[in-house]
């Protein structure tokens, strides 16, 4: 999955920033899940990533919301 900038999910539609919320909200349990279980990740500063793109998508969608 990629990792999305803010100029690239204010692009997105609400259904389609939606869809891509869920699947990197699946990665990052995945990734925590190993980590969880005693091991260790490919990439570790994956995890950073995908929170920071997270976060940045949950903030496009709050501020749909108040517009």
């Amino acid at each position: 999955m990629a990792i999305f900038r803010a100029s690239d999910i204010r692009q997105f539609s609400n259904v389609e920033l939606q869809e891509q919320l869920d699947k990197l909200k699946i990665e990052l349990i995945q990734h925590n899940g190993k980590v969880s279980a005693g091991g260790s990740t490919e990439n570790p500063g994956r995890i950073r990533e995908l929170r920071r793109t997270i976060a940045r998508m949950m903030t496009e969608q709050n501020q749909r919301r108040a517009v």
